[in-house]
């Protein structure tokens, strides 16, 4: 993608091609010894002023490039309670300071550190995210370049390490690039036909595959639940909902097939249960699920691993309110011929998601190694249970026995995009067990979710019963592994720039660990 930051590597902090040097280090007495030229400079400006680590020193050192230096210094990082995404928040303040002091060319140093293999492009990745254009103001500036800064130069200590990372660097900010595209992009930039154009166009020449869903009486038919969203949207034409399927196959035999399915609520106010109080602003970002997918399929174009199948699967849908909204107490029979009482038109993710988990189901049967997921800005309540910041992951049995939550949180702290683990208990289900004869499931309370015990666990439940995944158990004789991703707290902050979470971990696990083998 073009309007992927260009990034250059060079193994001299003195190269004159920028105009500028970015330090990322804990302090000076951590840096190697082929960085002490830039050691030497901070040990005198300790002597002056014990307090710029604390700060964001602009320092004046003849012989580097530009004659200049930021120091943006991560603090300690061997404490408790540290992680590594200190280097990537270093990185981009020193890069927001790098442009403030008029730099072009910023060269970005982050040695590797002993507990930290990956800190150089955790850094790296820090930078890119602090350098993101968004979609708006790059196709309103389409003469002008899209970048903030002409190239961004990463260090690294021996140049067989240089190439690597410009790639996965590329490659990961290029993913994330996409799910910011379409996470953060305004409700009519982003309504569900133009993300489907979108995607299009971004996978037309390469290895990933596009279907896109349409037809209402297609829909109606094979997503049910989601249909019954989409209805009172779909009377306007530019918000009529979209199913936008994706596949990537590896060009050697398959070892491992991930199923994905994300939520793509393109704007959600409530529906007939109308969100009030001014909670309605950044509903726009309730699209994230859905350009987590995008992002990943994306990422795999880059890296192209051997033996991974993707299915991918977007729920682009635009909750809206008027006459021909779906209610609370309407009676919508699932794909999987199960008679959901609908609780509260808030919860429309679930319902959009459902079927398309159900046909993932369906088509796991007959793939090599399925492992099924959901994917979703789900519920306020894992903001509250967690806290921001923090993607949460559920295992169904299969996949608890597989370990597949402990496996995604260990993957996700290399990289710095970290999880919590969650579990889903016999309350979850009973919590959505029909009340009367009329339902077999109800889809969820009257309160929200941060209102409600378990307010971010029982969703799964929903959804592995309403998609009939709850036959698919340890106690079964097809057992299925999945679970349920909450990237509510992850995803970003509103007002601000989306995070791309959990792509890092996704792509640690799946690609990464592989790539050299591929």
């Amino acid at each position: 993608m073009d309007d992927v930051q260009p990034m250059q590597w060079t193994t001299d902090c003195k190269d004159l091609t920028f105009d500028g040097v970015v330090l990322v280090t804990e302090s000076h007495d951590s840096l190697p010894q082929q960085l002490e030229c830039l050691a030497g400079p901070l040990r005198n400006y300790t002597l002056l002023d014990m307090g710029f680590m604390h700060s964001m020193p602009l320092l004046n050192v003849p012989g580097l490039p530009g004659s200049r230096m930021v120091f943006a210094s991560t603090g300690p990082v061997n404490r408790d309670f540290d992680d590594v995404r200190r280097f990537g928040e270093a990185a981009g303040r020193g890069i927001r300071r790098a442009i403030l002091a008029g730099m072009h060319r910023p060269l970005l140093v982050c040695p590797p550190h002993h507990d930290y293999p990956q800190s150089t492009l955790v850094a790296a990745l820090g930078a890119l995210h602090e350098l993101y254009t968004p979609l708006e103001v790059r196709e309103a500036r389409r003469k002008d370049s899209p970048h903030k800064v002409g190239i961004l130069g990463l260090w690294v200590e021996q140049e067989a390490q240089g190439q690597e990372v410009v790639k996965l660097a590329d490659a990961l900010e290029s993913g994330r690039l996409v799910y910011r595209d379409i996470g953060g992009s305004d409700p009519e930039r982003m309504a569900a036909p133009r993300v489907a154009e979108y995607v299009q166009k971004l996978f037309a020449d390469s290895p990933v595959q596009v279907e896109v869903l349409s037809d209402l009486h297609v829909l109606e038919k094979e997503y049910p639940c989601l249909a019954a969203v989409n209805r009172c949207a779909n009377a306007v034409p530019r918000h009529q909902a979209r199913v936008i399927k994706l596949l990537y196959c590896g060009d050697a035999p398959v070892q491992n097939t991930l199923m994905l399915v994300g939520k793509g609520i393109t704007y959600d106010t409530g529906g007939a249960d109308i969100k009030a109080g001014g909670v309605m602003a950044g509903m726009h970002r309730d699209k994230c699920g859905a350009a987590t997918v995008a992002g990943f399929f994306q990422i795999l174009a880059k890296l192209r691993p051997k033996h991974l199948k993707v299915m991918g699967s977007m729920a682009m849908v635009r909750n809206s309110v008027g006459p021909d909204c779906y209610v609370a107490d309407e009676l919508v029979v699932s794909r999987a011929d199960r008679r959901v009482r609908v609780g509260n038109t808030d919860a429309e993710g679930r319902m959009v998601m459902v079927d398309l988990l159900c046909e993932m189901k369906e088509e796991a049967m007959h793939e090599v190694s399925p492992q099924l997921f959901t994917i979703a800005t789900l519920t306020g309540h894992a903001i509250r249970a967690m806290g921001p910041n923090y993607s949460i992951i559920m295992d169904n049995g299969p996949a608890r026995r597989a370990k597949t939550a402990a496996q995604w949180q260990k993957e996700g702290e290399v990289l710095g995009d970290v999880f919590e683990v969650s579990s889903i208990r016999r309350e979850d289900y009973d919590f959505h067990r029909g009340k009367s004869e009329y339902e077999d499931i109800l889809q969820s309370g009257n309160k929200p979710s941060t209102e409600t015990p378990r307010g971010h666990q029982a969703p799964a439940a929903f959804l592995i019963m309403a998609s009939g995944l709850d036959r698919c158990g340890i106690d079964s004789q097809n057992p299925l592994q999945y679970s349920h991703i909450d990237i509510a707290g992850s995803s970003g902050p509103f007002p601000g720039v989306p995070t791309g979470a959990p792509l890092l971990a996704m792509a640690t696990k799946y690609i990464l660990n592989t790539s050299k083998d591929s």
